[in-house]
């Protein structure tokens, strides 16, 4: 059988084509990670920061120091935040005023970082599992341009797996880096642990401790650790509350 010049560079090109389709297909297929359905569960209702309409006491504590805040989720936007404590004392008139002032510039809401969109879920691998609790760990993904630190960090996720709710997210570095010009970072991690949900009660943050270990231009020491702790959680949303409280 005769085939003309034409018609075999029209067979050619519809090959072509679907060889270009088949490969694309399979490349999809294989680079696409199905998230497992308790993490995916867990994201869905996750949230890193605390959730409106629910008053708590925060308490931060670095390199010898501590402060002592309170929100209250009852007064104005910028007036929900008061000092409580600086350095394990009452503050003075001029720190009141002074934080004032500060937190008035940043209390705006919807600031906390999105974690959870950080994940990279392409690839997750199950580090552990039983009947309450599965282990998660995967890569993170650029927080903004120029992000230089995600690169070197993993997220171990633990999910409870009878109410789907992220107990803690730990981000830790897998080895030294430099992040910039002159800074060598050789251990990094934050730990954050959130509590398990009851009928009325959400799923809370607790505490988030960050630790570093490193040094600047060769000779200063980077070597710190924080701590933040939430508590005296308290709801003003009154439609969860039980009848006559």
């Amino acid at each position: 059988m005769r085939i003309d010049s034409a018609r075999a560079l029209r067979l050619y090109a519809r090959m072509r084509f679907s060889l270009i389709v088949l490969v694309w297909f399979v490349a999809a297929r294989l680079g696409r990670a199905d998230v497992p359905a308790e993490l995916a569960a867990a994201l869905q209702q996750f949230r890193s920061d605390v959730p409106r309409g629910w008053s708590f006491t925060q308490t931060t504590s670095a390199e010898g120091k501590s402060t002592v805040e309170r929100s209250d989720a009852t007064r104005p936007e910028f007036e929900r935040w008061t000092l409580l404590q600086k350095d394990g004392r009452p503050p003075t008139p001029d720190e009141t005023r002074a934080y004032a002032v500060g937190r008035s510039r940043r209390s705006r809401g919807g600031t906390a970082p999105k974690l959870a969109e950080q994940l990279d879920l392409s690839e997750i691998e199950r580090v552990a599992d039983d009947n309450q609790r599965a282990m998660f760990r995967c890569r993170l993904k650029p927080a903004e341009n120029g992000d230089q630190t995600a690169t070197y960090l993993r997220a171990i996720v633990v999910v409870h797996k009878p109410t789907h709710t992220i107990e803690s997210i730990e981000l830790r570095s897998t080895g030294p880096f430099s992040p910039t010009f002159g800074v060598k970072i050789t251990e990094l991690s934050t730990l954050m642990t959130y509590s398990l949900p009851s009928a009325e009660i959400p799923s809370l943050p607790q505490k988030v401790a960050t630790s570093v270990r490193g040094t600047a231009f060769w000779f200063k020491s980077l070597d710190a650790g924080l701590l933040v702790v939430f508590s005296d959680y308290a709801s003003d949303v009154k439609k969860n509350r039980p009848a006559g409280k």
